[in-house]
């Protein structure tokens, strides 16, 4: 049974920003929340508003014991606006810093601005793939919003992440919506998977190589470490006891079988439990283990 003081807790997902993705608040209590509201949540230097990105749901047993940051309440009317405005005065912002850059002949892309309520402190993120004298640009930016100004260059991932988009799967980009950081993904993670490597569609919209990669790295490499290597001599049982003698020409990971080239120059697909190579058998599974005869003292 849940614990009387735990089950009126919920999680929700707050965004403090628009670019920025959303974490999970405490919600105590049977304030009801829906996506799109505006609420105020505890952040480490006080309190925060931020926009309600993900419905209520409860909190799973495994993370009963997990801290989590609440939600205080439900931002007033005019917050909410003060909210939405700031962040129309950054859209406004990035579209100024935009020609100002271009007005100067700058290779750069300005990406995001934050401008923090109540700070005279205006951060520009932009993207370039050289390096850029913006000390011209940064006054030119100081004079227009009369803050100081701080320059930020990030590279193509967290570019893609800021713009968000939707990716060939049909789904939003996983950096925009659930990846909280970026795992270094290799040429070595496509080849383990089979995948030709002058194929574009192993580019993400960042044109680097996409991060799902990863995903299934992992058990492709578990079940090709079951699979013997190509040009592997081997034997594959032919059936009424018999064998033949060839070569492993290529794999076939996920099914688990291997294609053998035999002298006589045919290939055949053979399941791996129909497999030896280098003298060894596969591990075969298990066989059931017989039944003790009549009248033996272990039945």
């Amino acid at each position: 049974m849940s614990d009387p003081e735990t089950m009126n807790e919920y999680l929700v997902g707050v965004r403090l920003r628009e670019p920025a993705p959303a974490d999970d608040y405490k919600v105590v209590g049977d304030l009801l929340l829906h996506v799109g509201d505006v609420v105020s949540v505890e952040t480490q230097s006080g309190t925060a508003l931020g926009e309600v990105r993900r419905p209520r749901r409860a909190v799973p047993e495994f993370r009963r014991d997990r801290l989590y940051r609440r939600v205080v309440g439900l931002a007033s009317e005019e917050d909410a606006r003060e909210y939405r405005g700031q962040r129309h005065r950054e859209e406004a912002a990035i579209i100024t810093s935009g020609k100002l850059a271009r007005s100067r002949g700058l290779a750069m892309k300005v990406v995001d601005v934050e401008m923090p309520t109540g700070q005279r402190r205006v951060t520009v993120y932009f993207s370039s793939e050289e390096r850029v004298d913006f000390r011209d640009l940064v006054r030119d930016l100081a004079r227009e919003f009369r803050a100081r100004i701080e320059m930020r260059q990030i590279g193509a991932r967290d570019t893609t992440r800021v713009l968000d988009g939707i990716g060939p799967c049909g789904r939003q980009l996983c950096c925009s919506s659930h990846l909280r950081k970026f795992e270094p993904i290799s040429v070595k993670m496509a080849k383990a998977q089979d995948m030709p490597l002058t194929d574009s569609r192993l580019l993400g919209n960042c044109g680097r190589l996409k991060c799902c990669l990863l995903y299934e790295f992992s058990t492709y490499q578990e079940l090709r470490s079951y699979l013997p290597r190509v040009n592997t001599p081997c034997q594959a049982e032919c059936g009424g006891g018999g064998c033949m003698t060839g070569k492993v020409r290529s794999l076939r990971v996920l099914k688990q079988s291997v294609v053998v080239g035999f002298p006589d120059g045919t290939e055949a697909e053979v399941p791996l439990s129909q497999l030896t190579w280098e003298g060894r058998d596969h591990v075969r599974p298990a066989e059931p283990e017989s039944a003790p005869p009549e009248g033996d003292p272990r039945g």
